[in-house]
């Protein structure tokens, strides 16, 4: 069977082997499709991997062929799962690759927020320091989180890898999760509109549905403590750009820091961009080379699975 991988070079700009997909077939490797290119260049591959590329009902139709769709992120979206599963075509993805990078990412930007640590080292560059009438400075507010109360949205792998790091800065964690938690010292479940009242800093870790499309928005950040921070390090569109960069620009909501927006890139512009006292990250938090190493690793586990007809991490 051959192999056409869509979008490569998110996963491998170069520092990884394509060498492992080798023995499920003969492979093609484009490192960008368009999504009008993408039937032609499937053509007559029964195995398909793509990151972000949309692999639709016309293109399954157009496609006769394929067998198999692996999706090389956590989220499935991109592929109609209902034409998918009518035409015998088995569809993976990659779950709980990125887990310590993007709990990492949280806390680079939480800090960014609250120390600055950034911001100051650009301005000592800038000759800031060397112009200063005292032996330090600070021109944004600095925060300790030892006592803060820390929100999670979306208690899955990811929030409880960030919940452990949050209670490691002596936080207390409050939990919004879909599924039954046991209360334990310094984490305890919550109600929504509990977890927005009380919380000093929220972090956004749910899956995007349809349901839940843009639930943070000026309804939700009404409910929030005055002065909070607010992470997304999830989908950008559960979040309401306009209704946020009021909430900044009002001092409603003290900081943001996102690595995903509704649009990426964001050819269009994004009201966050120029808000104040926002971080803006390039979608970057699962990309450090350890979790490109294990995405592409599980992908290979993935096709060894699927040509031994014992599929696992099955979405459809």
């Amino acid at each position: 069977m051959s192999l056409v991988v869509l979008d490569g070079y998110a996963m491998n700009p170069g520092d990884l082997s394509w060498d492992s997909l080798e023995p499920y077939g003969p492979v093609t490797v484009y490192e960008r499709t368009p999504h009008e290119l993408a039937a032609q260049r499937i053509g007559a591959a029964q195995m398909v991997l793509t990151n972000k590329v949309p692999i639709t009902q016309a293109v399954m139709d157009a496609c006769p062929n394929l067998r198999y769709i692996g999706v090389t992120a956590t989220g499935y979206n991109i592929v109609d799962l209902t034409a998918a599963s009518a035409r015998d075509i088995l569809v993976t993805n990659i779950p709980a690759y990125s887990t310590p990078s993007v709990a990492q990412h949280v806390f680079a930007l939480l800090l960014e927020l609250t120390n600055r640590v950034g911001w100051h080292a650009q301005s000592v560059r800038a000759g800031a320091w060397q112009s200063c009438a005292d032996f330090c400075y600070w021109d944004r507010p600095l925060m300790e989180l030892a006592g803060k109360t820390f929100g999670i949205i979306g208690y899955g792998r990811i929030g409880q890898a960030v919940a452990q790091r949050a209670m490691a800065f002596d936080m207390e964690v409050l939990a919004v999760s879909s599924h039954a938690l046991l209360d334990q010292p310094h984490l305890h479940t919550v109600s929504m509109d509990e977890l927005l009242a009380q919380s000093d800093v929220i972090s956004l870790h749910c899956p995007l549905t349809e349901k839940n499309k843009g639930f943070f928005n000026q309804e939700t950040i009404d409910k929030m403590k005055d002065g909070a921070l607010l992470i997304n390090t999830a989908r950008g569109p559960l979040i309401h750009s306009g209704d946020l960069a009021q909430a900044l620009r009002s001092g409603k909501v003290a900081g943001a820091a996102v690595d995903a927006l509704p649009q990426e890139p964001p050819r269009d512009g994004d009201p966050l961009i120029d808000a104040p006292n926002c971080i803006i990250t390039p979608h970057l938090a699962w990309a450090s080379a350890e979790a490109r190493r294990r995405l592409l690793d599980i992908t290979v586990q993935n096709l060894a699975a699927f040509a031994a007809n014992q599929p696992i991490n099955v979405v459809n």
